[in-house]
C-alpha cells in the first residue's frame, strides 16, 4: 500500500531552492547520487478542493504560529509575496523561493491529519 509522497518542486534555479530548503528551511536531506538531494517533508495531509478549471496541485507548508514563524524567515532574508489573510480555516500568506516560484504557508484553524 502506500507508504509516502513523494512531492516536486520545478524550479528555473533548482540549486539556489535546493540551498533555500536546507539552509533557512532547515530540512534534512539525504544524497540520492551525484549530489541530487532529497529532502524529509514535515508531516503532511492531503485535500480535495473542487475546481472547474484546469487540474493543479499545490504545496502549502503549514505551521503553529504564522506570526512567529514569518518573522523567523524575515530575519533570514525571506520574502513574502503576500499579505497575511485571515480566513475561516486559518491564517495564509506566500513566501517567494530563490528560483522565482511561490509556496503558500499557513497556520490552520481546523483540526489536523497529521500527528
Amino acid at each position: 500500500m502506500i507508504n509516502g509522497a513523494h512531492v516536486v518542486i520545478y524550479s528555473s534555479d533548482a540549486e539556489a531552492d535546493r540551498a533555500f530548503l536546507a539552509d533557512v528551511l532547515g530540512l534534512p536531506s539525504v544524497d540520492a547520487g551525484h549530489g541530487w538531494l532529497i529532502f524529509r517533508a514535515p508531516p503532511a495531509e492531503i485535500a480535495v478542493h473542487p475546481t472547474e478549471t484546469v487540474h493543479s496541485h499545490e504545496l502549502m507548508l503549514m505551521c503553529d504560529d504564522l506570526t512567529a514563524t514569518v518573522a523567523e524567515l524575515e530575519a533570514k532574508g525571506v520574502e513574502f509575496t503576500r499579505p497575511v489573510q485571515q480566513l475561516a480555516w486559518g491564517l495564509l500568506t506566500g513566501l517567494r523561493l530563490p528560483g522565482g516560484g511561490d509556496l503558500a504557508l499557513y497556520e490552520p484553524r481546523h483540526p489536523v491529519a497529521h500527528g
